[in-house]
């Protein structure tokens, strides 16, 4: 009886002192835990080896540690797990072989300084796209400038919540960047059930627009032509056929250095063709129409002048990879703001103007408008930028394409387009070179600029400008917003979305009447 007694008092005191010590070892966790202390399980290490590849730019700049299991009793001392994932995290105090860590990534990868970043931000929003402003107000009237003021400021506010959501704030309430890429903060905002869901969702949106982007260039390079070249017995698709030829290179770029140089040289070549515009547009001031810019509005039409407007304004896309690369980001919302402010007294003022010049007969590219003597020169030098600013979205969305289909850590879809030594195997090129030939059809099947451009705007810009920074905004950062963060973020998600759809449906309208009827830009 007593031998009973004492097993029975001995199991008790057992019991009480496991309990002890879990719950011990419990607290101890969650203090390790909030310090940034992470312990992981066998699962989660195995997890880590099969995580989707859509980060795969992420993880080559990053230092991943796989987590050691509880069995072996180990805590990995990092930056704390990044959201929207539980297998891998960033360590600054080891790396696995052959990896190299963030220090010495930062002394590697040069920085470019405020007034560079904001130079490409100046290219994105105000390239020869402007061409098709003045069309926006024929149909938009006074609205037209006010969306062109009010679209300034919602891209502009949009890109500084968006480069928000690659931080997080740590124990101390600094702000720490934990991811780098727009296809992070998609796949952060769908995880844990989806976490490759966003990721696919921006990497078909950014397709679309790039490689819409490109019909674009081949569309206006033919319009371009055949407007200088009236007498000519060659049509606008025949001039698009005879730019392909000359962009049929592209297909074989493995970077783009040969082309960089000459991207200032476009950049200020159409700087002096808005210029030369504009002081012809100012000859003509004593015959401005001012009458001829309504309030009212074409009500069928005024939603494809939206989509143009918008895509006049998209660079959302590279604006993460754009900040994560300035030596000062902390001026990043500076930057912003002088950019899309001068952006938008310029375009406002080369719109009105223009429009004022030529009222009802403005045309979709607004230098079709110009003087014969002169349309040539001008058409010549856009036709040049065109033509050398194609391989610039042609070769992202080649990257795009290749790392999802044929690059994707051995569970690609296709075999990898490149051989061992790195070079292209030839049915890669054929890729390629279908692409470039896909662009021309579309060019040449609809070659109309400003349904096209409003397409894009309505389809993909608008997605990627208001509708999805304003999305990731209120998932990742809800409890830290304001009421007013709040009713901003949901008062662009409903606007965005009404312009985008009714700006594609009007959009896919005009493309079904000019391709039945046989109309002309």
């Amino acid at each position: 009886m007593a031998h009973l007694i004492r097993h029975k008092l001995s199991n008790k005191l057992t019991n009480a002192a496991h309990t002890v010590s879990n719950k011990s070892q419990a607290k101890v966790s969650g203090v390790f835990a909030r310090l940034g202390f992470q312990a992981a399980t066998d699962e989660e290490g195995v997890g880590f080896a099969e995580c989707d590849d859509l980060d795969y730019d992420y993880r080559q700049g990053m230092q991943m540690d796989v987590l050691q299991g509880e069995d072996e009793g180990a805590q990995v001392e990092g930056e704390g797990e990044l959201d929207g994932d539980s297998h891998y995290q960033r360590d600054g105090t080891g790396h696995a072989p052959g990896l190299k860590t963030g220090a010495s990534l930062d002394e590697e990868k040069p920085k470019i300084t405020t007034w560079e970043a904001g130079w490409n931000v100046t290219n994105a929003i105000q390239g020869m796209f402007v061409l098709g402003l003045p069309y926006a107000i024929l149909h938009g009237g006074y609205l037209g400038l006010f969306l062109i003021i009010f679209a300034a400021v919602v891209c502009c506010y949009t890109g500084k919540i968006l480069i928000a959501c690659l931080y997080e704030e740590d124990e101390d309430g600094r702000q720490v960047r934990v991811r780098d890429s727009y296809v992070d903060i998609a796949n952060a905002c769908c995880a844990p059930r989806f976490p490759a869901l966003g990721g696919h969702v921006v990497n078909v949106a950014q397709i679309i627009e790039l490689v819409m982007t490109c019909i674009l260039y081949v569309v206006v390079s033919g319009n371009l032509m055949v407007n200088s070249f009236p007498g000519f017995p060659v049509s606008q698709k025949a001039w698009s056929v005879v730019a392909t030829v000359a962009l049929l290179p592209c297909a074989f770029l493995k970077n783009l250095k040969a082309v960089s140089k000459f991207s200032l040289l476009c950049t200020l070549a159409h700087f002096v063709i808005n210029v030369l515009v504009i002081a012809y547009c100012l000859s003509r001031a004593r015959d401005w129409a001012w009458d001829k810019v309504k309030f009212y509005i074409d009500v069928k039409k005024f939603p494809i002048s939206i989509g143009i407007i918008v895509f006049s304004y998209t660079s959302q896309i590279f604006l993460p990879s754009l900040e994560g690369n300035m030596s000062k980001p902390s001026e990043f919302h500076c930057m912003m703001d002088w950019t899309h402010i001068s952006a938008c007294v310029l375009k406002g003022l080369f719109a009105l103007v223009a429009y004022l010049t030529w009222a009802d007969a403005t045309k979709e590219v607004i230098t079709d408008n110009l003087p014969s003597t002169i349309r040539a020169v001008v058409n010549i030098f856009l036709v040049s930028k065109a033509l050398l600013s194609y391989p610039l979205p042609f070769f992202a969305a080649v990257e795009v394409l290749e790392k999802s289909f044929f690059q994707d850590g051995g569970r690609a879809m296709f075999p990898d387009c490149y051989g061992p030594t790195g070079q292209l195997k030839s049915w890669g090129l054929g890729l390629r070179i279908g692409l470039v030939v896909f662009t021309l059809l579309m060019a040449v099947f609809v070659p109309h600029f400003a349904l096209l451009m409003g397409l894009t705007g309505s389809l993909t810009g608008a997605g990627l400008c208001f509708l999805l920074p304003s999305l990731f905004h209120l998932k990742l950062q809800w409890r830290k917003l304001l009421w007013h963060h709040v009713f901003f973020d949901v008062a662009i998600f409903v606007i965005g979305g009404i312009c985008a759809i009714s700006g594609f449906i009007h959009s896919v309208e005009g493309l079904i009447e000019a391709y039945t009827y046989d109309l002309h830009d």
